[in-house]
This record gives structure tokens, sequence and C-alpha cells, in this order.
């Protein structure tokens, strides 16, 4: 008789179910199912055999079922516990949900609510189902559960939100503890954020090498750890490892010292913490450091070649909403209406003039609001990750100076699309003979497009066919509204477009001679709350040599 069988009789004694006894032997450690065993081997005997006559085995039995009703009473008791944590859990998500669904765009256009979002689904939530859920899941309940989650996201996931996040931080100027609290200028109900969010932002940005964002946010997460007392959502330990090596990474060997004997008054025997120790002291003996900077922690911001460029500090302040360039002709900047095309006669355009040359202008109320509804909804299914062309290969491929998901619609797929394109004919008086597919494009928690030309070089021959040769012009409308961020800017020459729903913004990026209008460089700015929707329209210098002729003229 195995060891199954035998707990099965003594349970089929007890009358309780095979499924309880299954689970029981699957919570029980191998002491206690000895113990199991044990009962069961004597009860079935006393069923079968002559154990009655040795009063001596009786109180054996009655001393092995006492401890087996303990362990018993100690499963029962650690179900229920992990059972009431589940019930809080579903409570406290249904609370989430229905408070975030009642404007879930509003919601989710938050970044910090996006982050937590993704993190709560990540980590945290590998975390419940590794602890409370897989340990004591049938089968087929721990499948349904999967086939449900299959949506969620992933550790990618959190890397990127955490990543947009701090994106945000460095275009905007906000501070950390700002962040924390809730306080960002331009963001409604932001949420305060608990050390252990603050800590994976910086372990993101640690194992990113990004030592700069690790600094600051470990050092708010320790921060945050003082005010959470008793109930932190960290321990000390783990955040004065991971702050002592960023310190020292930023050229804080002092300071990193500090924080790592810190440590080890936590934990003495840390025999990496101790090496680390000898490292820093031998750093300060050998180099000469001004005691009057001691307690000044140095954290610089990394920056590359472009990022310490004019035109990369120009687009993240004219993405602040900074004035950067003085415009002598900002005189001669107007609104009117206009009336180009017999489809504007009864309905004129109302074009606002943003810039003189290159001709920058923006027509308001040029997409209606059901028109953009059917436009998102024809999209929607279709969005993926937003690809670059490669300048050498011609080849199609993501970037990380360009998040976004985008998707293309075909004239012939919807009557509104064809629709658009025709007022795009219209509004630039261009041909639709070498035109592009509407592309729609949503960005999400930080999304942005890092400045960039529309049109290709002269030793980028592989960006276009010679069917259809160069881009001449952009049409791009406005499908949102953004709450802040999200701004279209020109940083050659100091021009900023906020998004306006249903609006559109026109440039041509080809002079008539031909050549690449360099000022019409443009960027998205990060989305800093909102979801932003755009669309465009490119067409191309094919079939335009009537419409808009060449020109000789070198400036032209």
């Amino acid at each position: 008789m195995n060891l199954i069988e035998i707990v099965s009789r003594y349970f089929s004694l007890v009358d309780l179910s095979p499924l309880l006894c299954w689970i029981c032997i699957r919570r029980l450690g191998m002491t206690s199912l000895i113990r199991v065993a044990f009962v069961s081997s004597v009860l079935w005997t006393i069923c079968c055999g002559e154990l009655f006559t040795a009063l001596v085995d009786l109180e054996k039995i009655l001393l092995a079922e006492r401890e087996v009703a303990q362990d018993l009473r100690a499963y029962v008791r650690s179900e229920r516990e992990r059972l009431d944590t589940l019930a809080r859990l579903a409570e406290d998500f249904e609370k989430h949900s229905e408070l975030a669904l009642v404007s879930p765009e509003s919601h989710l256009a938050n970044p910090v609510n996006a982050f937590q979002l993704v993190k709560r689904f990540t980590t945290e939530w590998n975390y419940i189902l590794h602890n409370y859920i897989s340990t004591n899941a049938s089968a087929e309940f721990l499948a349904s559960l999967i086939s449900k989650t299959d949506l969620f996201p992933d550790e990618e996931d959190l890397s990127g939100a955490a990543v947009a996040l701090l994106r945000l931080q460095d275009t905007y100027a906000l501070q950390t503890e700002n962040v924390v609290r809730g306080d960002i200028v331009g963001v409604k109900n932001s949420p305060m954020m608990t050390a252990n969010d603050c800590f994976e932002l910086g372990r993101i940005a640690y194992n990113n090498g990004d030592f700069y964002h690790t600094l600051m946010w470990i050092q708010e997460a320790l921060n945050l750890y003082e005010t959470e007392q008793p109930s932190a959502t960290m321990d000390k330990a783990t955040l004065l490892d991971y702050l002592a090596y960023a310190a020292y990474m930023q050229g804080n060997p002092r300071k990193a010292l500090q924080l790592t004997e810190e440590f080890l008054s936590i934990e003495p025997n840390h025999a990496r913490a101790m090496n680390n120790q000898r490292f820093y002291k031998d750093i300060l003996s050998r180099e000469e450091i001004n005691d009057e900077d001691d307690d000044v922690v140095k954290n610089q911001r990394p920056t590359d070649d472009y990022r310490s460029s004019r035109e990369f500090r120009t687009y993240e302040r004219l993405c602040r909403g900074e004035k950067t360039h003085t415009y002598k002709y900002e005189r001669l900047l107007h609104c009117r209406y206009v009336r180009t095309h017999p489809m504007f006669y009864i309905n004129p355009l109302r074009e606002e003039i943003m810039y003189l040359k290159p001709r920058i202008v923006v027509y308001h109320n040029a997409l209606s609001d059901q028109e953009i509804s059917v436009v998102k909804e024809l999209a929607t299914p279709r969005l993926a990750r937003a690809t670059v062309q490669n300048s050498l290969t011609g080849k199609l491929e993501t970037a990380n100076y360009r998040v976004s998901k985008s998707s293309w619609l075909k004239d012939y797929e919807h009557p509104l699309v064809a629709r658009i394109s025709q007022r795009c004919k219209a509004m630039s008086n261009l041909t639709l003979d070498t035109v592009e597919e509407l592309q729609v494009v949503n960005y999400g928690i930080g999304g942005h497009y890092e400045p960039h030309f529309d049109f290709a070089r002269k030793d980028e021959a592989a960006s276009f066919s010679p069917l259809t040769a160069n881009r001449i012009a952009t049409l791009m409308f406005y499908m949102s509204d953004v709450e802040a961020g999200g701004a279209t800017v020109f940083p050659e020459i100091g021009v900023r477009l906020t998004p306006e729903k249903g609006a559109c913004a026109m440039w041509f990026n080809l002079m008539r001679n031909g050549e690449g209008d360099y000022d019409t460089r443009h960027a998205a700015c990060p989305v800093l709350t909102g979801s932003k929707w755009v669309s465009n329209k490119w067409f191309h210098e094919r079939g335009q040599e009537f419409v808009r002729p060449c020109s000789l003229d070198p400036e032209e």
C-alpha cells in the first residue's frame, strides 16, 4: 500500500474529500506526510486488526492525531491568510480599475499612473502569482488565469515606462521630489509615489548604466523610507547598496564610502560591501579631495555630443515653452480665412501663419470630431511600434529617438480616408499622384520623436524610390488635445506648435529649386500628460512638376 493510498483511506475515514486529500499532500511538508502516514496506517489497522487490545498503541494514535490536527489547523490558517490577502488584492484592483475606467484615457495619460500600472502587473503581479496563487492553484484555474493575463506587461514594458518617465523628467526639468509628491506642472491628480516606486526607477536606470538617474531616484527612495516607517515599502540595506555604487560612479568616492559603512552597520558580514569599503578608502588615500566639498554630491547629467549640442538644448527649451529666438517678422504673422479651392468656398479654411520662410501654417478645424473618431477606430487595431528608415540601407527599423505606435490607411479602405486625401490635395494645391498613405500615430507615456527631417538628404538616396522622389510637403493633423507636452517644435527657427484637436499643420520640406529646406527640421516633444494622436500625409516631388514648377534661383 503506497503513501497516497494510505492517506486517501485515512481521509475517507474522517469524511474528507479526495481533493482536499491531494491539497493537503501538496501543502504538507515531508515531516507532516510521515505523521499522516503513521496515523493512517494505525487507524487502518484498528479497523482491520487488533491494536485496540494495547492501550499504549491507542495512546500513540491520540498523540499522532493531535499532531495531524495541529498540522491541518496550521494549513487552514495559512490558507485563510492567503485567501484574505487575495481578497484584499481583489478589492484593491476593483477600486483602482473602477476609478481609472471613469476616464481611462485621462487616467493613463498621467505618466506616473501609467508607470505604476505597468509596475503593478510586472514585478508586483509576478510576486502575487508566485506567492499567493501558483502555490495552490489547480491546473485548470491557473491555465484560465494565464490566458487572461497574456496581455499583461512584461519586464521590457516596465523598463520602457521607466525610461519614458526619466525622459520626461529631463526634457521638462522636473524635480524628483515634485514628481514623487505628484506636483507636476500641467498634470492633474498625479499620485504619490512610494519608496518602492522610486527604487524600481532607480534600479532600471542602474541596469541601463544610467547612474545619474539612479542616484536621484534611490536617494529619493531612501528619503521616503524614513517617512514610511514602520511600514516601509523597501528595506534600507538594498537602497544603501545601490546608492553607494551610483555615488561612486558619479564621482563621489567619499559619499560612496559613507553609504557603504552605513550599509555594513546593517549587514556587517557582507563580503562585497567590505571589499568596496577597502576600495573606496584606497581611492581616498591616493586622491586629493578638498574637505570643503565633502558634503557636495556631484551628479552631472551625462550627455553625448548631440545631447550637448545647441540644437538639442534648443529642442528641450522649446518643449518647455521657452522662447529661444527673436523673429524680426513676427508682426507680419496673422490669421485669415482663405478660399484656395472650390472645396472651401462655403466653408473657408481658418489659416494661421506661424512662420514666413519656410512657410508654416496651421489650418484650424480641418477635421471634425466625428471624422477623428472614425480614423482612430480604423487605425487602432493595426497600431505597431513606429519605425524610421535607415539612411544607408533604406530598411525600416525601430529607434530610441522615436517612441510611438503607428499604422497606415489606404484611400480605398474607407470613404473618409479618401476624402481626407482630397482635402489635403485642396489645402496644399498638390496632386495625389505620388502621395503616401495616411499615417496615423499615437504617442503614449513619454512618446516623442527627436529632431529630424521629413525629406531625404543627398547622401540618403536609398530613402525614397526614384518613381516618387523626395518628400516635398508635410500635412499633419492633430487628432487630440494634449494636456501637457507633445508640442511640435522647429529648433532652427524657434517655432512651437501646440497640439489642437482638429487642426492641421502644413509646410514644404523642399524649396522650389529642389533643395531641402533645413529650417524645417522639427521634433515631437515628449507627451507629459495626455494621449497624443496625429495623422500625416506626405506629398512627393513626382507629379508636382506643373502645379509647383521648379526654380533655378538658388535662394528660392
